[in-house]
């Protein structure tokens, strides 16, 4: 889906800059809040300090604000240099980092909220759906997968399906705590579990896929 973030601006205009980016963060905490039927152009143009006809100049419609502010909310904390291999550095370390990040991002709030009414499945047409996958899940699977390529081509791991690797990594990851947020049954896990579960997970999917050193604490 090719999907036209924001009309670009010309050069020399920082306030342009400046009311793109109010208008992104008030998008970002109004669509995770509310959800998108339930935020509106004209409630975002408030929160943003603009009138809606900037907003519409900065982005053609309300759907393709609603892709923008998910994937920058995606990748404010899952970035994509944290996918960058660091030459001769630790496999298990760049994973436990990966992991942190994940569990941070899917067990957030917003992100609990926002994904009870994606599995309602009456909260939002299926384009919707399908836009918040591209956005999120989907940008965050294809960044682990790259890394994945670069450390099964420098030997630290043996994968033969790439994919199904990644997607059993962030499943391990999700476990039973986002299970639970989903239904309401579970308060945040304290650091200590989530270290604990993180390493776990990490150590789960090394003996798995890992070679030699790589499965070395």
């Amino acid at each position: 889906m090719n999907i036209a973030i924001a009309k670009p601006c010309g050069p020399g205009r920082p306030k342009d800059l400046e009311k793109r980016a109010a208008i992104l963060e008030a998008a970002k905490s109004l669509f995770l809040a509310n959800g998108f039927e339930g935020t509106s152009m004209d409630a975002i143009a408030a929160a943003a300090g603009v009138s809606k006809l900037t907003v519409y100049s900065h982005f053609t419609d309300k759907e393709t604000l609603f892709f923008a502010a998910i994937r920058a909310r995606c990748e404010e904390q899952m970035p994509a240099a944290l996918f960058d291999v660091v030459p001769n550095g630790p496999v298990r370390r760049q994973l436990e980092a990966i992991a942190y990040a994940f569990v941070a991002m899917v067990t957030a709030p917003e992100a609990v909220a926002l994904n009870r009414l994606l599995a309602s499945g009456t909260a939002m047409p299926q384009k919707l759906v399908q836009m918040f996958w591209e956005a999120g899940p989907q940008r965050v699977q294809g960044g682990f997968q790259q890394f994945l390529q670069h450390e099964v081509a420098a030997g630290q791991l043996a994968i033969d399906d790439i994919a199904r690797a990644a997607s059993q990594f962030f499943a391990l990851l999700k476990g039973d705590l986002h299970a639970r947020l989903l239904c309401g049954c579970s308060a945040p896990a304290a650091a200590c579990d989530v270290d604990a579960h993180v390493r776990a997970s990490v150590e789960m999917f090394l003996r798995a896929y890992g070679t030699g050193a790589a499965r070395a604490p």
